[in-house]
């Protein structure tokens, strides 16, 4: 059988020891919120290394990203030789009224044209003017931290196990070369 007013004890219990604790309710405006290494807030466009190859707006569940280009012709490198033809980047936008930050254009560019920055302070009061043009993704690009280091065990990767070894027997053939006498042959 329940005591007349044990309902009300323990509702005052509950009042009583949460009022004690600490709050830790940060103040967002004047104070920036400690986020995770790997937040998906924008996408930054490092615009360099895009060869208009537009794998990422095919890719795109969303359709969301705009390319435009043009093709542009190269002189030849050497005399004799052909000329090329090259893409140029007219136009790269993203509609972040439509994208879902899934990360597939992030994941299939074959250049690193495109990076994930933590920035998430990009609301507008006008739906259209959340596409961005590549003015404002080559912005968000320096805020894209820098890749975590390797971790100390692990295995070196092979590509620099190739280079130190080809690096390591150009050394070795300097060495020689100056350690021969310089009027003979050895």
């Amino acid at each position: 059988m329940a005591v007349p007013g044990s309902g009300l004890a323990k509702g005052l219990a509950v009042t009583l020891r949460t009022m004690t604790k600490k709050t830790v309710t940060a103040q967002y405006p004047d104070v920036q919120p400690e986020l995770p290494p790997r937040s998906r807030g924008v996408i930054g466009l490092f615009e360099e290394n895009c060869t208009v190859c537009m794998l990422c707006a095919r890719e795109c569940p969303d359709w969301c990203i705009y390319i435009d280009s043009h093709k542009e012709t190269v002189p030849a490198a050497v005399e004799g030789g052909r000329e090329r033809s090259r893409n140029v980047l007219d136009r790269f936008a993203i509609d972040f009224s439509l994208c879902m930050y899934c990360g597939i254009c992030i994941e299939v560019c074959p250049f690193d044209a495109l990076f994930w920055s933590p920035e998430f302070e990009y609301a507008e009061t006008d739906i259209h003017e959340l596409t961005h043009e590549r003015d404002k993704l080559r912005e968000w690009m320096w805020t894209v931290p820098a890749p975590p280091a390797l971790d100390p065990g692990a295995e070196e990767p092979k590509e620099v196990a190739a280079a130190r070894k080809t690096a390591d027997k150009l050394a070795a053939a300097q060495a020689a070369e100056a350690a021969r006498p310089e009027g003979g042959k050895a």
